[in-house]
C-alpha cells in the first residue's frame, strides 16, 4: 500500500502502516494507549479461557456414574468403553473443525469465532447436563466440540493485544487460566453432580433429582453468559489490509506454504499430539479407576473424592506455573524440563495399582503426587508449543491458521485418548487374575508406555534442539 493511501493520524497515536477504518489498527492504538499492557482486555481473555476449559475437565469425576445411570452396559466392566466414547466425542468434534475455525479467524476476524465458541458452551453444555441417554450425551459433547474454536483463537488473540515485551505474560496467562479450569472443573463436577443424593435436604424432589448432572452444567452456563456479555468490550485484532512481514514487503511470507514446510512447528505439533493422547487418556482412566469398586482393583472413591484430588493437583499446577516453572525453564529449557517430569511420572504410574494396599492417607498422597506431576508435564508442553515455537514461526496473519492446524491435529489425538484408554480400562477389568499384567496393572503399564514414547519424541531428530530455547523478551 502506498504511503499516500495511509491516513495521517495524530502524532501522539500514530504508528507506521496504520489504516483508517481497520479494526486491527484500532486495536494497536488501544494497546498503545494502555502502554502495551491492557489489563481490562487481559482480564476478559482470562475469563474466556476459563470458560473454555471448564466443560472439558468437569465431566471426569462423574462420567463413570453417568454411564452407569444410562443402563447401557451389561456389567460394570463395560462402563469404560462407553465412558471413553463420551470422553472422546468433544475432541472428535473439535478435530473436524479446528482448521476451519482457524481459517475463519484469519479471514473474518477473531470475535466471530469467539462468539460461536461461547454460544456452543451455553447451548450444548446445558443440553449435556440434561442428557437422559447415552446417545444424547454423546451427541451434545460432539456438537460442543464441533462449534468450539476458542482455544486456538484465544491463544492467537492473547498475543495480539499486548506489546511485544508483554507477550510472554499473555501466553502465560492463557496457560494459567487453563490451570484454573483444571482446578475448578473437576471440583464443580465432583461436588455438584448428583446433588439430590449428596445434599438431599436442599435438592431432593427438585429438577436436579430428575437430572442429576444438570447443576454443574447450569453453573458453567451462567458463567458463560456472563463471559459472553464481555465480548462487546473486546476489540477486533484482524487487519483488513495487507500485513507486512519483517522485511517490509507485503506477502513476503506465504502462510499456506510456510506452515507445512516449517519443520520446528510441525514437529512440535506432533510431540504435543503424543503427549495430548497420553494426558487425556490418563485423566479419563484415572477417574474411572478411582471410582470403580475395590473388588475390581479400583479405589471405590466417590465423585467428590475424585474432584478433590484433581482440584488439589490443579492448585499445585497453578503454583508450579506461576512460581517455579519460569525459573526452571530459564535454567534447563522447556524440553529438558518436560523430559524430567515425564520420566519421574513413569515409575509412579506403573507402581500405582500395587500401592492400593497402603493406608488411605498415604494412598491419597501418592495419587495426588502423580496427578501433580502429570499437570506439571502439561504446563511444560504447553509452554514449549505456545511460547518457544509458536511465536517464533508464525506472523500475526498465520497465528489463527497455525493454532487451527494444531487444534485439529491435537484434538484428533485427544479424541483417541479416552476411547483407547477407556477400552484398555474395560479390558483390564475383565482379567483381574491374569498371569501377566493382571487387572489394572495393564492399564497403568499402558499409560507408562505412552509416557515413555512422549519422552522419546522430545529428542532429535523428532524435535529440533533449537526449540529448547527459553522464552525471553528478545524473541518477540
Amino acid at each position: 500500500m502506498a504511503d499516500a493511501e495511509i491516513p495521517l493520524l495524530d502524532e501522539e497515536k500514530s504508528f507506521s502502516g496504520s489504516v483508517e477504518g481497520c479494526p486491527g489498527c484500532k486495536a494497536i492504538l488501544i494497546v498503545r494507549e494502555n502502554h502495551g499492557f491492557p489489563k481490562k482486555l487481559l482480564f476478559i481473555v482470562a475469563n474466556m479461557m476459563l470458560c473454555n476449559s471448564l466443560p472439558i475437565a468437569v465431566i471426569f469425576p462423574f462420567l463413570y456414574f453417568m454411564v452407569q445411570d444410562f443402563h447401557v452396559t451389561k456389567s460394570d466392566a463395560d462402563i469404560g468403553y462407553f465412558a471413553g466414547w463420551i470422553g472422546s466425542s468433544f475432541m472428535a468434534g473439535r478435530a473436524l473443525t479446528g482448521i476451519l475455525w482457524g481459517t475463519i479467524a484469519d479471514k473474518y476476524g477473531r470475535k466471530p469465532v469467539i462468539f460461536c465458541g461461547i454460544m456452543s458452551i451455553i447451548v450444548f453444555n446445558t443440553l449435556f447436563g440434561l442428557s437422559k441417554s447415552f446417545w444424547m450425551a454423546l451427541t451434545t459433547r460432539f456438537l460442543l466440540g464441533t462449534f468450539n474454536g476458542l482455544l486456538g483463537t484465544m491463544t492467537a488473540y492473547a498475543t495480539e493485544i499486548c506489546s511485544e515485551e508483554h507477550v510472554p505474560f499473555s501466553v502465560s496467562l492463557v496457560g494459567s487460566m487453563w490451570g484454573v479450569g483444571l482446578i475448578l472443573g473437576p471440583a464443580l463436577g465432583g461436588y455438584l453432580s448428583q446433588p439430590a443424593i449428596k445434599y438431599p435436604g436442599v435438592f431432593a424432589g427438585t429438577i436436579f433429582d430428575s437430572y442429576p448432572y444438570f447443576l454443574q452444567a447450569l453453573v458453567i452456563t451462567i458463567y458463560a453468559v456472563m463471559v459472553l456479555a464481555q465480548l462487546a468490550q473486546l476489540p477486533e485484532t484482524l487487519h483488513k489490509h495487507e500485513v507486512f512481514a519483517n522485511d517490509g514487503k507485503a506477502g513476503a511470507y506465504d502462510p499456506k506454504e510456510s506452515l507445512l514446510r516449517n519443520f520446528p512447528l510441525i514437529s512440535s505439533i506432533l510431540v504435543y499430539c503424543i503427549w495430548a493422547f497420553h494426558d487425556i487418556a490418563f485423566s479419563e482412566t484415572f477417574s474411572l479407576w478411582a471410582v470403580s469398586p475395590k473388588r475390581t482393583g479400583g479405589l471405590g472413591w466417590t465423585s467428590t473424592d475424585v474432584g478433590q484430588a484433581l482440584a488439589l493437583s490443579g492448585l499445585a499446577l497453578l503454583f508450579f506455573q506461576l512460581v517455579i516453572f519460569p525459573s526452571l525453564t530459564r535454567l534447563f529449557g522447556p524440553i529438558l524440563l518436560t523430559r524430567a517430569v515425564t520420566a519421574l511420572s513413569i515409575p509412579l504410574l506403573v507402581l500405582l495399582p500395587s500401592l492400593t494396599s497402603l493406608e488411605d492417607t498415604w494412598l491419597r498422597v501418592v495419587v495426588t503426587v502423580i496427578a501433580i506431576l502429570k499437570c506439571c508435564l502439561g504446563v511444560s508442553i504447553l509452554s514449549m508449543i505456545h511460547g518457544t515455537v509458536w511465536l517464533r514461526v508464525c506472523i500475526s496473519t498465520q497465528r489463527g491458521a497455525a493454532n487451527g492446524l494444531s487444534l485439529s491435529v491435537v484434538s484428533l489425538f485427544r479424541a483417541l485418548g479416552p476411547a483407547v484408554g477407556g477400552s484398555v480400562f474395560a479390558f483390564a477389568q475383565t482379567r483381574p487374575h491374569a498371569s501377566i499384567l493382571p487387572g489394572d496393572q495393564l492399564l497403568f503399564f499402558f499409560l507408562g508406555a505412552t509416557a515413555f514414547i512422549s519422552v522419546l519424541s522430545t529428542f532429535p531428530p523428532f524435535l529440533p534442539q533449537s526449540t529448547n530455547k527459553p522464552i525471553i523478551e528478545d524473541d518477540f
